[in-house]
């Protein structure tokens, strides 16, 4: 089986790493660690946070299976911690066979004045905001057809996974990633006489598709760890993507059980 470890940038986590390598590389064991995707790795070990991990998806993509031992501040993503090195290693040693599961993406399209399009995609979420202090206005459009126009401080398209990050810190809904989905949540709208949004998430089927027109000359967009200043952008379309990330799970952890954890009992 080829290995590869993407980490958290501080001495803890290189630490950690090193241990399982240790551990891992044993005489006549069946691990190879590799340290690229063009080496085409069979699982993905992410050491480090649920930033870390986002940042291992982007760099791995679609066809390794992820694994993430929590080192950071948030472990949503993660099954393991560094005291469960020794477990770890043996499920692995034992060849014990995962449960995979396939969490949905988030499949965005940003369109340019000048006729442009670069295909992009997030696991947690698409942000969108003014690239100034001032207000983000955009019509949002719902399978072609005119939603709302939207004024305020930003929009975010989440996946499934990503409702538990910025989108529910927004009061969004918490959805299940066996459901293929997107959910459009608003930050900050401005609801008066003269400017109404609907104030409230939207969630949608993967058989939709969410229109965002841009009315600023500069926004800020935000895909999971990717951020930048976008000049002239006419439109962002946004639907489930048609491929999932696969995470391995040799522990028995519902997705509910994570949010728990997550939020309540720590």
């Amino acid at each position: 089986m080829k290995i590869a470890t993407v980490l958290r940038k501080d001495d803890y986590t290189r630490e950690v790493c090193r241990q399982l390598r240790e551990k891992l590389l044993q005489p006549d064991c069946p691990f190879r660690f590799v340290e690229s995707p063009e080496e085409k790795p069979d699982m993905v070990l992410s050491i480090g946070g649920d930033g870390t991990l986002l940042e291992a998806v982007h760099q791995y993509g679609f066809e390794p299976a992820y694994v993430g031992i929590h080192t950071g501040h948030l472990g949503f993503y993660a099954d393991w911690h560094p005291d469960e090195l020794d477990e770890f290693v043996q499920v692995l040693t034992q060849r014990t066979e995962p449960v995979i599961v396939e969490y949905p993406t988030v499949q965005c399209r940003i369109h340019t004045k000048q006729g442009i399009t670069y295909d992009k995609w997030a696991l947690n979420e698409l942000v969108i905001r003014n690239a100034s202090l001032s207000t983000l206005v955009a019509c949002v459009y719902i399978n072609g057809d005119e939603f709302e126009t939207f004024r305020g401080d930003g929009l975010i398209v989440s996946s499934p996974s990503g409702s538990t990050a910025y989108n529910k810190a927004v009061n969004g809904a918490l959805v299940h990633p066996s459901i293929e989905a997107i959910q459009l949540s608003e930050i900050a709208s401005i609801n008066n006489q003269a400017y109404r949004t609907v104030n409230s998430s939207l969630v949608l089927p993967n058989h939709h598709e969410v229109e965002l027109i841009v009315m600023n000359p500069e926004i800020m967009i935000g895909l999971d760890r990717e951020q930048g200043v976008w000049k002239d952008v006419r439109s962002i379309t946004c639907r489930v993507g048609g491929e999932k990330v696969k995470f391995a799970r040799f522990k028995k952890l519902t997705f509910w059980s994570r949010v728990r954890k997550s939020f309540i009992t720590g």
